[in-house]
């Protein structure tokens, strides 16, 4: 962005309705085609390939990271991983570690316990009904264990090149807040940006959405004033920082 060309100014906020109602937020405006496609082109000119932040070595690593990364962070998942990978890359090498050393290496992350019962289930699975590789098909890894629809699209679209759209919190927070895919659960929205996203962009669209809302379009205090799409954000809170250059 350039320069300011004003002073920052604050949307105003939307009127209360009268106490012991319901409040009620008006509904955002759609965006148009060819606002969502300059909304992809402006973060394809920022970060032409945008990578998926979990450390892995294959799919099997990256199904087994996805699965650890549920209510704990990329950074965390990474440092937990980093020795396991190194010893256990593929299913045999998991089941040979066994639940209990599997536990060890990640007792740092969240909910780890049923995480390691999950990795050796979706392991034994895996040798047992796919020769040991990860499925190229959604309804094959959302029935491993500790596998779900979220698990399934970064699997298919990082291993496999799929066009899937992954929605974490991040995702979900910037179709909704910005107004590009509004939607009340997950699937919602998942189902919503697949519709408005031109399929040129949708190799990259999770990665640039998910990256947005980690480091611009953050959950609390929004860094509207650097967003790279700020002018089409449909937010009635946003920060503006006069006009784009």
């Amino acid at each position: 962005m350039g320069k300011p060309a004003g002073p920052i100014c604050k949307a105003k906020q939307p009127s209360r309705a009268t106490q012991g109602s319901a409040v009620l937020s008006p509904p955002l405006k759609p965006w148009t085609p060819a606002e969502v496609r300059e909304a992809f082109v402006r973060f394809r000119k920022a970060n032409p390939e945008p990578k998926g932040e979990l450390e892995h070595l294959n799919p099997y690593t990256l199904l087994v990271a996805v699965v650890l990364s549920a209510q704990a962070t990329d950074a965390g998942v990474n440092k937990a991983t980093r020795e396991l990978f190194a010893i256990a890359d593929t299913p045999a090498r998991m089941l040979a570690l066994g639940e209990e050393k599997v536990r060890d290496f990640i007792k740092t992350i969240g909910l780890y316990r049923t995480k390691a019962r999950n990795i050796i289930a979706l392991s034994e699975k895996l040798l047992a009904e796919f020769d040991g590789e990860v499925p190229h098909s959604r309804a094959g890894i959302e029935s491993l264990p500790g596998a779900g629809r979220k698990t399934a699209n970064v699997v298919l679209n990082m291993a496999f090149g799929e066009h899937t759209m992954a929605v974490d919190t991040h995702v979900f927070r910037v179709a909704n807040r910005t107004g590009m895919a509004p939607g009340k659960t997950p699937l919602d929205v998942e189902l919503g940006l697949e519709r408005v996203i031109p399929d040129q962009f949708m190799l990259h669209a999770h990665h640039w959405l998910i990256l947005h809302g980690r480091y611009t379009c953050l959950a609390r205090s929004p860094r509207c004033a650097v967003c790279p799409i700020n002018d089409l954000c449909r937010w009635p809170e946003k920060t503006l920082e006069g006009s784009r250059s």
